[in-house]
């Protein structure tokens, strides 16, 4: 197929009128070349190119399936260029230059597979972009990888689910800023929009756009658990209905709490199942699934080190989950009941409405301190205020907290969001509530991991003194391991038991 960029003369024009007729040829081969192709045409890819092609862009989707290829045709709006084929080279032979193309294949070894099909179809300049949820250090040996052959690869994040590829999702790339420039019109266009601006934006060197998600997920993995948290108090311990918690959580689905995450639920709630007619989620097993993201985050939390005791104890939970025939072995040993939490109902609610503010806080407080540590130590020069303005729309944990959030990054340059005075105050006037929950639940045996992590976090990181000086003295007894001294400068140890240095 001949290319614009490529096109050359079969011989000479024998007239100014031969020219224009071979000029128009080429700008009408040109036309019918496709703006961004799509490996992979999953739900969440297909919905994603349509979303292209419904703001004007030309798209080309490749998959295996001849089905999937047809249903993605078929389901494009009318008057679209939606184009599905069964060929790398097909896509690539029908993509403008420079191409511009995504996989949302499996993350691993598919990802290095598809790139590997793909080396000897490109041309240096070509942009290759990953969309799933890839580690960033995949990512980053993959950038490096193609850099030498002169291909720019770009790991991206997206978050929305299937219904915010097709509508609007949150984008969060990251690596190589001249293939993002090339890119963003197109990413700009589908992104979700909050108050006329796409949540989308250039986050950072390398792999920061996946590193990004990465702790956006684990962001989710600790308001997710929160939520069961409150659920089971309420449900198991205030004995509230389906329909009375249906309430509760789209009563707090608004004002200073709205988010995606409470609108589900409260959704949930008002759900039958088809089969029995009764409630669906008291027909759901009670074993989390989990992909991966929540505990790289966790991991990489240690790695830096960064204190994230709130996502931690998320994933943790997720994992106890999974241990079903030994809880219910447990469960026959020590007589296991839920007990009736004996407070006033619409007292306790309340409080668990501001525990839970608080806890989200600070789970969102650790996801962005992490950002920030690794945005230096990972030389990836990530934007905190434009990592929250890109989550506040199109992603699983947009929320009304993170209009507030991104005015603290934009006023000053925040450590931690802990630091920023108004945030500290809000939070000071919701500690009695956490403290009270914590309590109610600990005194009637419910694990609420996330509530009470997000409470030890706040206590431990406001302190100026921490009991830790043991810990260390403790280090040299056994060890040799030194110390420092609040009272002199350099490094010391002691002999402790005789009591001589």
């Amino acid at each position: 197929m001949l290319r614009f960029a490529k096109v050359k003369l079969k011989e000479k024009p024998s007239s100014p009128f031969s020219l224009i007729l071979q000029t128009q040829y080429i700008l009408i081969m040109e036309e019918s070349l496709h703006d961004f192709g799509m490996i992979g045409l999953g739900t969440m890819g297909s919905n994603l190119l349509l979303n292209m092609a419904d703001h004007g862009f030309s798209v080309i989707g490749y998959d295996k399936n001849p089905e999937k290829t047809s249903a993605f045709e078929a389901s494009a709006t009318k008057g679209t260029t939606v184009k599905g084929v069964n060929t790398l080279e097909e896509m690539i032979a029908k993509l403008k230059v420079p191409r511009k193309l995504m996989m949302l294949v499996p993350a691993g070894n598919p990802v290095d597979s598809v790139i590997s099909d793909l080396k000897p179809l490109l041309q240096k300049g070509d942009i290759v972009i990953d969309g799933g949820n890839s580690h960033y250090t995949d990512t980053l040996k993959r950038i490096n990888e193609l850099k030498d052959i002169g291909f720019h690869f770009m790991g991206i994040g997206i978050s929305g689910g299937e219904e915010g590829a097709r509508k609007g999702p949150s984008i969060m790339p990251g690596g190589d800023e001249e293939a993002y420039k090339e890119v963003a019109p197109i990413l700009k266009a589908v992104a979700a929009k909050v108050n006329g601006e796409p949540c989308v934006g250039y986050l950072g060197r390398d792999a920061a756009g996946h590193y990004v998600k990465m702790v956006h997920n684990g962001i989710e993995y600790a308001i997710m658990q929160l939520i069961s948290e409150c659920y089971d108090m309420m449900h198991h311990g205030l004995q509230l209905t389906n329909d009375e918690l249906h309430e509760v959580f789209a009563e707090w689905d608004s004002g200073d709490l709205k988010s995606f995450l409470l609108e589900i639920t409260a959704i949930i709630f008002e759900k039958k199942d088809d089969q029995t007619q009764f409630y669906l989620v008291d027909k759901v097993l009670d074993k989390a699934g989990a992909k991966g993201t929540g505990k790289w985050t966790s991991q990489e939390g240690l790695d830096l080190p960064m204190p994230i005791p709130t996502i931690d104890s998320a994933v943790m939970m997720r994992n106890l989950s999974s241990l079903i025939e030994e809880r219910k072995e447990a469960a026959a040993i020590y007589k296991t009941v839920p007990k009736a939490i004996e407070i006033d109902k619409k007292e306790f609610i309340n409080q668990l409405r501001e525990a839970f503010y608080f806890a989200s806080v600070i789970s969102y407080a650790q996801g962005l301190a992490m950002l920030t540590v690794a945005s230096d130590e990972l030389n990836m020069d990530i934007p905190l205020p434009e990592v929250v303005s890109v989550w506040r729309g199109g992603c699983i944990i947009r929320s009304a907290m993170l209009d507030q959030f991104k005015k603290c990054y934009q006023d000053k340059d925040l450590k931690n969001l802990l630091l920023d005075e108004t945030i500290a105050k809000m939070l000071m006037q919701k500690e009695t509530a956490i403290q009270k929950v914590v309590s109610t639940a600990a005194l009637n045996n419910y694990p609420s991991a996330g509530m009470m992590a997000s409470l030890n976090y706040y206590n431990a990181y406001r302190r100026n003194f921490l009991p830790t000086n043991l810990v260390q003295a403790q280090r040299d007894f056994f060890g040799a391991h030194t110390y420092q001294r609040v009272d002199q400068e350099g490094i010391f140890h002691t002999v402790w038991e005789s009591g001589t240095k």
